[in-house]
C-alpha cells in the first residue's frame, strides 16, 4: 500500500490542467467511492485503536501515528450507514482538510485513477439533499460516488462559525451595497458557512456549485449590458469542483479581457499538500484556506475598502 502513496507529493502537474486523481476505496459494499489524491496525506493498515470518553459515534477511536494522535472516523458509519467490521483488517486514509488532520477508516482501498474534472458531475437531482456525495463519476463503467468530506466533519466537530467581534468594520455594508459576493463552491455545507459570514456582513451573495456555472454567471452578466466589474466586489472560489475545478475558473476569467479584473479568492481545504505557486501560476488574487470566519470576514474587509478608498489603518498623524 505504501508503493500507492509514494508519489503523492509529486503530482501537482495535474494542477492547472483541469484534472485531478482519485483514490478509490470500498467500504461496506461493492459500491466505489473516490477522494482527491491531494488530500490524502498516507493509507496505512488500521493500526490500534483507543478509546475516548464522550466521542461521537462516528469516531472509533483515536491511533498514535508518527508522533500524532489522530481521530479515527468510521466512514460508513458517517454516511448513514452500518459501522465496518472487523476493522483489525480494515485501512485509514490519513487526510488533510481545513488545516487539521484526520483518518477515515474504509474496508479496502483499490487505485488511484487520472481523471479529467469535466467527467466529475454533481450529484443526481434526485439524490435528496440529505446524502452525502458532493460529486460522481464512472471508472471503467462502474460509478463512483465522491464522499462530501467537509459535511461529515461539520457533522461530527462542528466548527465556529461566527465572526468574533470587532472583525467587521462600521459601515462595510453601506459601502458594498450596490455589490455581492459570488461564492463558488460544490460543497453545500462550505457555500453555506462561506454565505453565513459574508451575509452576516450585510453583504448580498450569490451561489454557484462549480466554475462551470460560475463561469456561464458572468458571461450571462456580460450578455445583458452588466459590468461584472461594477456588479461583483468579489468571487470566492473553492479549488476542487466537478466540471471546471477552480484553477481552471480562474484562468478562463483572466483571459477574458471583460472579466479579467475581477478579485477571485481561491478558498480551499487543500491546506497541507497544496502548492500556494499555482494559485499565482493561474493568477488568483489570494489564497485562503478553509474555513476560518474571522479571516474571510477580514478579507472581504479588506476587498470592499479597497474597491471604496478606505484604509483598514489609522492614519498616521503628523510627528508620530
Amino acid at each position: 500500500m505504501a508503493g500507492v502513496m509514494d508519489s503523492v507529493n509529486q503530482r501537482t502537474q495535474l494542477v492547472g490542467q483541469n484534472r485531478l486523481e482519485l483514490l478509490l476505496f470500498r467500504l461496506g459494499g461493492q459500491q466505489l467511492y473516490g477522494i482527491n489524491v491531494f488530500k490524502v496525506k498516507e493509507v496505512l493498515q488500521c493500526p490500534q485503536l483507543n478509546a475516548i470518553p464522550g466521542r461521537s459515534s462516528v469516531v472509533r477511536g483515536v491511533a498514535h501515528i508518527r508522533g500524532g494522535t489522530l481521530p479515527i472516523m468510521d466512514m460508513n458509519l458517517a454516511i448513514g450507514k452500518r459501522a465496518l467490521p472487523d476493522i483489525e483488517s480494515c485501512f485509514v486514509i490519513i487526510t488533510e482538510y481545513n488545516r487539521t488532520a484526520q483518518g477515515f477508516l474504509v474496508r479496502s482501498v483499490e487505485r488511484i485513477v487520472n481523471m479529467n474534472w469535466g467527467d466529475i458531475h454533481p450529484p443526481p437531482k434526485g439524490a435528496g439533499k440529505e446524502h452525502y456525495l458532493t460529486a460522481v463519476t464512472q471508472v471503467d463503467g462502474q460509478l463512483v460516488e465522491i464522499i462530501d468530506v467537509e459535511k461529515i466533519l461539520a457533522e461530527v466537530s462542528p466548527i465556529r462559525e461566527e465572526v468574533s467581534a470587532g472583525v467587521i468594520q462600521d459601515g462595510i455594508a453601506e459601502r458594498a451595497v450596490q455589490r455581492h459576493v459570488l461564492i463558488v463552491d460544490d460543497s453545500t455545507i462550505a457555500r453555506k458557512q462561506i454565505q453565513r459570514v459574508v451575509e452576516g456582513m450585510g453583504i448580498r451573495t450569490t451561489l454557484k456549485k462549480d466554475g462551470a456555472e460560475a463561469l456561464a454567471y458572468l458571461k450571462s452578466l456580460l450578455k445583458e449590458g452588466k459590468d461584472p466589474y461594477g456588479e461583483l466586489i468579489m468571487i470566492i472560489c473553492d479549488i476542487e469542483m466537478p466540471e471546471m475545478d477552480g484553477y481552471t475558473f480562474t484562468a478562463e476569467v483572466r483571459n477574458n479581457p471583460e472579466l479579467k479584473n475581477l478579485h477571485i479568492i481561491l478558498h480551499t481545504s487543500l491546506s497541507g499538500v497544496f502548492n500556494e505557486a499555482m494559485v499565482r501560476k493561474v493568477g488568483a488574487d489570494d489564497f485562503l484556506a478553509k474555513f476560518h470566519p474571522d479571516e474571510l470576514a477580514r478579507r472581504v474587509n479588506d476587498r470592499v475598502l479597497a474597491m471604496t478608498g478606505e484604509s483598514l489603518l489609522p492614519a498616521v498623524q503628523p510627528g508620530a
